[in-house]
């Protein structure tokens, strides 16, 4: 029988033949499009025909599709619908991808194609974009260690190989915590919770066959637990369960994976020539420097942290009145921060969510997209990697754009967090090519027949991915390689987060904020309300990620520390780190700098990115709103279109005439003084 992952999908849209596919067919698809990819590339560095920009450059983009095609399926089902069959898969690949890359990025003779083209650019009349392309080439040749020879080639490519064995463990281990703890709750413990989290827990119950109501690891289903249960001891035991991810000792810790982890990150930047993992890592972002990302967090920390001490004693007290004499701890600021929201700003979460119905922020967010930018989404019924999922048609003037999925629900199989990535890239090279962006959340199942709600902070994501689906989306580029969100990490998150602020925008509360039951819009004192608290307990939730990122930063910016934990708390004692408040995450659990490269010693780049959303947004307000078609049509051609045509400071200079301050970010976050 043929394979069915390794021809091109004739299914609508090109979506892969998910029903069709099976477990067992990915270890022979890899095999043989890595043997397709690897005589490819060795056409390439073999030709003898004098290097052009058509047969090395454009041929290097193609040469690896059938892998991609292959990865892009693999990779959807591995993050999203885990499996024992899917986790050894990953253990086995990460090396081999890894082993893979090195060969061709180490290949002399395909460098000295690159290289020779790269010394005669001027004369070859590249268009910008080719331009580009050749010098990111290049530049992750040399930055892949082209340059190195004999035993520094050789340690280079073991390190690389290593360190993806290593992420894939850790990103393993994680999952394994969080799918292997539950606590099961009373009916008096159920009593106390708002419908919305009982019903939640009762449905994370029956998904992991419990017989009852569960608390779980789920972002989404133990936070509103932390917020709401006035049970102390309760709230204590999830906490620690929650933030103990990845530190519970035997074969799932990450404490010595993420000591090897950045032990090897530091060797690979030293056989680079570079001094540190940081200095490597922020040459090609927008930041440029370790001191110019620790000068952003450290401008923030001081008005962050004045505001989370102040919120502290606040909430000491009212622990106190409650009859808790001593210190307010970590499992108690969500729980009193809440009715401290309800006594001053009377919001709350209870009231406010039967509003935000999962299906109508959908909505929304197709809405202002289509206001923005004139795409129309149909649903469209094609076999997709989980039940849950579903999918969309994009359309624009009568066009087909993209295809859309959404994948919201939180199940044990799938890893935490929110994410979106591209299961087809665009391109035009070869033929045009359109996207299948994926939106990946962990929203709380509700049970069966009854809507899923979502908090104002779920909302936001939401809004926050379909940003990043957006930027893939509308890529009108020719080379896949800069294509979305193939951009500097620092500034990925502009569209992302600038795509949060429409959720604010009162006529989109009042259109799609509607009553799960009554069907009625969000009370206009509501919509005040909420939009008026936006920056309520922000010291809290400042301070809790920007520990993370100094921390992040700091493990990077200088020798690996032998004691990754050791490091931590030293970080944090020299921040002045609030006791009663966690890291958003702390190292055994920080995948976005230990489950792979893509944030190591990037975590600030959210803030980086926030420092321009806050002007971006301003950009709106200033031609007359939010919805204002000219600028929409800028933010399009200037930087949502463009992917990784040019650096990001041009194209963000080009759309708002000047880089920002991060002014209008602590004004945004009411940390201005």
């Amino acid at each position: 029988m043929t394979n069915p992952l390794l021809a091109p999908s004739d299914l609508p849209f090109g979506i892969a033949p998910f029903a069709e596919i099976s477990d067992a067919d990915f270890a022979p698809a890899v095999e043989a499009a890595l043997a397709e990819a690897r005589a490819a590339v060795a056409a390439i560095a073999g030709n003898p025909e004098p290097p052009t920009f058509a047969n090395t450059v454009e041929a290097l983009e193609q040469a690896d599709e059938a892998l991609g095609r292959v990865l892009g399926v693999f990779y959807t089902l591995a993050g999203t619908d885990a499996n024992e069959a899917r986790n050894a898969l990953q253990r086995e690949f990460s090396p081999k991808l890894a082993a893979y890359g090195s060969e061709v990025t180490m290949n002399p003779a395909l460098f000295a194609r690159i290289e020779a083209l790269w010394e005669t650019r001027d004369g070859l009349g590249l268009t910008p974009e080719q331009a580009r392309v050749l010098m990111l080439t290049r530049r992750g040749f040399v930055r892949a260690g082209a340059q190195l020879e004999g035993e520094d080639r050789d340690r280079l490519k073991a390190v690389k190989e290593r360190l993806a064995v290593l992420g894939t463990a850790f990103t393993q281990n994680l999952l394994k915590d969080e799918a292997s703890w539950s606590m099961p709750l009373s009916e008096g413990s159920m009593a106390a919770l708002p419908d919305f989290v009982a019903d939640a827990a009762r449905a994370a119950g029956a998904e992991r066959g419990e017989g009852g109501p569960v608390v779980t690891l789920s972002r989404s289903l133990v936070v509103p637990f932390l917020q709401f249960s006035p049970d102390r001891e309760l709230r204590r035991l999830a906490y620690e369960a929650w933030v103990a991810r990845g530190a519970g000792g035997g074969e799932t810790d990450n404490r010595a994976i993420a000591a090897e982890t950045l032990s090897l990150r530091e060797e690979r930047a030293r056989l680079l020539g570079y001094g540190n993992f940081a200095a490597y890592k922020l040459e090609t972002e927008m930041a440029k420097t370790p001191a110019s990302v620790r000068g952003l967090l450290m401008q923030v920390w001081a008005p962050a942290k004045a505001a989370a001490d102040a919120d502290a004693a606040v909430l000491e007290a009212m622990l106190h009145a409650d009859g808790f004499p001593g210190r307010l701890e970590p499992w108690d600021w969500r729980y009193y921060a809440e009715k401290r929201r309800k006594a001053e700003h009377d919001l709350d979460e209870a009231e406010l969510k039967p509003y935000l119905q999962l299906d109508r922020m959908i909505e929304a967010a197709f809405a202002c997209a289509n206001r923005l930018f004139g795409l129309e989404f149909s649903p469209v019924d094609v076999g997709l990697h989980h039940p849950d999922a579903r999918a969309w048609e994009v359309v624009r003037d009568g066009r087909h754009v993209a295809l859309f999925v959404g994948d919201y629900y939180a199940r044990a199989s799938k890893r935490s967090g929110a994410w979106c990535s591209a299961m087809r890239s665009q391109r035009k090279l070869g033929g045009e090519q359109r996207p299948i962006v994926l939106n990946v959340c962990n929203f709380a199942k509700p049970s069966e027949g009854a809507p899923a709600l979502l908090s104002y902070d779920d909302a936001r994501t939401l809004f926050h991915e379909f940003g990043h689906a957006l930027h893939q989306m509308l890529s009108d580029v020719t080379y896949e390689s800069i294509s979305g969100t193939s951009v500097a990490r620092d500034f990925v998150e502009l569209p992302s987060q600038l795509y949060e602020h429409w959720l604010e925008v009162p006529e989109v509360l009042s259109e799609f904020a509607t009553h799960a039951k009554t069907g009625e819009a969000m009370p206009d004192d509501l919509r005040e309300r909420l939009l008026g608290a936006r920056t309520f307990d922000m010291g809290f939730q400042t301070v809790e990620y920007l520990a993370s990122a100094l921390v992040d930063l700091a493990f990077h910016d200088g020798p690996a520390p032998a004691d990754p934990m050791q490091k931590q708390a030293e970080v944090l004692e020299g921040i002045g780190m609030p006791r009663a408040i966690g890291m958003r995450h702390a190292t055994p659990h920080f995948a976005h700098v230990f489950a792979g490269d893509g944030y190591s010693s990037g975590y600030y780049s959210y803030m980086w990115s926030e420092v321009m959303d806050a002007d971006a947004f301003a950009a709106f307000e200033e031609a007359g709103g939010a919805f204002d078609a000219e600028t929409a049509r800028r933010l399009e051609e200037t930087i949502l279109s463009v992917g990784g045509s040019e650096e990001a400071e041009a194209l963000y200079t080009r759309f708002r005439g000047r880089m920002p301050g991060p002014e209008a970010l602590l004004r945004g976050r009411g940390l201005a003084a």
